[in-house]
């Protein structure tokens, strides 16, 4: 007879992709993961796999519960532009929070210390990323059909400079204490939507 588990799965995942957001992979043993998380490391191994099989989970809850508030902003009907500048302004004001900012965005981070040398953690970060440059580049083709956007304006080229902005705000905000500094470049990028 199979035992049942002593843990919640979906909280430890939850947890583990906390630890992870804060500390980093390289940086988070399975040491620390079998004590912050309370389980033992045979049910850690059995459930979730090996530590890198962990991260991918989490990195993957991560993305599930981070990227479809954004898609559901950038898709409501009207006017189009005023969802974008939203998006780009909480951004910056999120990477200039110290609430906020010293986690930075875990897809960020992945993609800083991982995807370079991770073949499967760059495939997540780079469905990510395409994920969110479709979503903001059917906004501006949007926003440009309903005369928002000027004609002469290429959505896709736009929509490729705002992901890199938004990738790079976490990665600034994460690192500087000087609010100013994301927040106008963020003004600066959206200036070129006029």
């Amino acid at each position: 007879m199979a035992r049942t588990k002593e843990f919640d799965p979906e909280a430890a995942l939850q947890a583990a992709l906390e630890l992870f957001w804060r500390r980093g992979y390289e940086a988070t043993s399975m040491a620390d993961l079998v004590e912050h998380l309370g389980i033992g490391r045979a049910s850690l191994y059995a459930t979730f796999g090996s530590k890198h099989e962990l991260y991918l989970k989490a990195l993957e809850r991560y993305d599930r519960a981070g990227l479809p508030p954004i898609v559901r902003e950038l898709s409501q009907p009207g006017p189009a532009l005023p969802a974008v500048r939203s998006v780009v302004r909480r951004y910056a004001t999120e990477a200039a929070d110290d609430r906020l900012r010293r986690n930075g965005c875990l897809v960020t981070n992945t993609a800083a210390e991982l995807a370079p040398h991770d073949p499967a953690a760059a495939r997540q970060v780079e469905r990510n990323w395409d994920q969110l440059e479709t979503v903001l580049h059917s906004t501006l083709l949007r926003a440009q059909a309903q005369g928002e956007l000027p004609a002469d304006r290429d959505p896709l080229t736009l929509a490729r400079m705002l992901l890199v902005l938004l990738q790079g705000l976490r990665v600034v905000g994460k690192a500087s204490p000087d609010p100013a500094r994301v927040r106008d470049a963020a003004e600066q990028a959206l200036a070129l939507l006029d």
